[in-house]
């Protein structure tokens, strides 16, 4: 079954989808959109990075983003600018460090399109793998700091006043971030990743009257997003990264068709 190109993108798809719906609820509820782009940026550096020191694509990836978010942690205790100013200095200093690199780049060949839109049809067994295990560790992780998490998302003094030391486990759901985003950048690309992220969540809410059912709709939201997308790919062979994206953006219109019926009933 897996010697199919197209069931294992569909596998991939949906291991990505379980993964990026969950943490973008937590994006939308949190309001880190342009966070998650700006670790999206700082992977162009973790590629080029790992094209100069032999190191595995996502690994370094994840590194840098890593780094990328503890760099941000650190100046926001340690600087009076606001979180957008912060998050555009990291994601242009980030990208531009990484096209710099690129230019001297000049022996090695990479496939530009591919990093920056993705191409899940060419994902095999290995990255199947390393997207399941991963991910699994992701939900696994992000189970264990739901509580806390969330609770300080809600009222950030009242979390540090009961104990629940948000500060780490802001810590600990940046570094989940960073590795969604390593796991990813192979099937939408960096620049679609945040899309991912956001999207689902996003029509999520448009539909969702508590916390779990947005978790629940945006995982299903996340599915029929790469089930529609590789389908849609497959027949007008198109690019299947943003085939994906546009699903997933054609199906949050569809809910807000259908959140404005619930609004017009109600009157």
């Amino acid at each position: 079954m897996l010697d199919d190109f197209f069931i294992r993108a569909l596998l991939a798809g949906i291991g990505i989808a379980l993964i990026t719906g969950p943490l973008g609820c937590f994006v939308i509820w949190r309001r880190l959109s342009f966070f998650a782009g700006t670790l999206a940026h700082s992977a162009l550096l973790g590629v080029t990075m790992a094209l100069v020191f032999e190191l595995n694509i996502a690994f370094s990836v994840f590194l840098i983003s890593s780094i990328l978010a503890i760099i941000l942690l650190q100046l926001q205790t340690k600087t009076n600018l606001p979180n957008d100013a912060l998050l555009g200095l990291l994601a242009h200093s980030s990208l531009a460090i990484g096209l710099v690199i690129v230019g001297f780049l000049t022996t090695i060949r990479f496939d530009v399109m591919g990093l920056l839109f993705g191409d899940i049809l060419a994902v095999n067994q290995t990255d199947l793998l390393f997207i399941w295990v991963g991910g699994a560790f992701i939900l696994i992780i992000l189970k264990f700091i739901w509580k806390p998490l969330f609770a300080s998302t809600i009222n950030y003094d009242l979390a540090k006043a009961e104990g629940m030391n948000p500060d780490r486990y802001n810590a600990l759901f940046t570094i989940l971030m960073a590795a969604i985003i390593a796991i990813s950048i192979k099937i939408v690309g960096l620049l679609l990743i945040t899309g991912m992220l956001i999207i689902p969540a996003a029509l999520a809410r448009n539909i969702s009257n508590n916390p779990k059912q947005m978790v629940i709709f945006s995982v299903f939201g996340g599915l029929l997003s790469v089930l529609m997308g590789l389908l849609s790919s497959l027949e007008f062979n198109t690019a299947s990264g943003p085939s994906i994206i546009t699903a997933a953006l054609i199906l949050f219109l569809i809910t807000l068709i259908k959140t404005k019926k619930f609004s017009d009933l109600k009157k």
